[in-house]
């Protein structure tokens, strides 16, 4: 037990090492000099001196945790909604991407699928929709449809399988993108089915699709667990569709035309 006498001879590091094994972080470093200067400087009262520790303890916890879901979450690099440009595709709903951005609908269990050929802008939507409901505070997950299913058909033990299933069943948000790009074989299916029902009208799940639900058997060819598969993806969700020329072709275009511009003035 620590004496009254042993607490006023305290040094500032043994205080500073109290602090962090008590999971106290916001006052590490210079924070806590800083902060008892402000105390002395503002003539806080003890009351007001725990207040303000506990808020900031609070602010420090907040960002700690934030910090830690988008890391956890996967989804890198990702360009702002402010640079998506709206007048691009031929068909779009505005309304609709951005009541998805609002996240609320993980609040929910809800799902979103976002239907599009390739270089439409789906995955940066999907990966805002991700960092916003991060932000709200969820736990969230992106990642590639062939990631997925290449890890979890890995698994040689059924215990190992389970303990990968539960990693993609335990975030409150769950994006799986770019169905649609290649083919898989009938356990492939059956594991995604695993995934999607363990979730089922309880945590969201987010799909990016260039394939209308329609042409999915050609995803999956001779799965009997594709038409259970959609019935729970689209029960309780948003499907959007996106449909234009892709951006990427775009800026191929106006590339190609700068440099045409570029050779014509020499």
């Amino acid at each position: 037990m620590t004496s009254q006498n042993n607490i006023n001879d305290m040094s500032h590091d043994e205080l500073l090492s109290h602090f962090k094994n008590l999971g106290i972080r916001s006052l590490e470093d210079d924070n806590l000099d800083a902060f008892v200067a402000v105390a002395k400087k503002k003539r806080w009262s003890p009351m007001t001196v725990l207040k303000q520790l506990a808020s900031r303890e609070l602010i420090e916890r907040e960002r700690r945790s934030l910090a830690w879901r988008l890391r956890d979450s996967r989804i890198g690099s990702c360009a702002p909604m402010a640079d998506f440009d709206w007048g691009w595709p031929k068909k779009i709903n505005r309304g609709v991407i951005e009541k998805l951005l609002e996240a609320s609908f993980v609040d929910r269990g809800d799902n979103a699928v976002l239907v599009g050929t390739q270089g439409l802008g789906k995955t940066m939507i999907a990966k805002n929709i991700v960092h916003n409901a991060v932000h709200k505070g969820h736990t969230a997950l992106f990642v590639q449809a062939s990631q997925m299913l290449v890890d979890l058909g890995a698994q040689d033990s059924t215990s190992g399988l389970e303990r990968r299933l539960k990693h993609y069943v335990k975030p409150k948000l769950l994006c799986i993108d770019e169905i649609g790009y290649l083919s898989y074989d009938q356990r492939a299916a059956d594991l995604i089915f695993q995934v999607v029902s363990r979730r089922y009208e309880n945590k969201s799940i987010i799909i990016t699709t260039n394939l209308a639900f329609n042409d999915w058997p050609t995803v999956f060819p001779g799965a009997t667990s594709v038409a259970s598969l959609i019935d729970r993806l689209i029960h309780h969700s948003e499907i959007t569709l996106i449909e234009g020329e892709s951006y990427r072709k775009r800026q191929a275009k106006q590339r190609k035309s700068a440099k045409a511009r570029k050779g014509k003035t020499k």
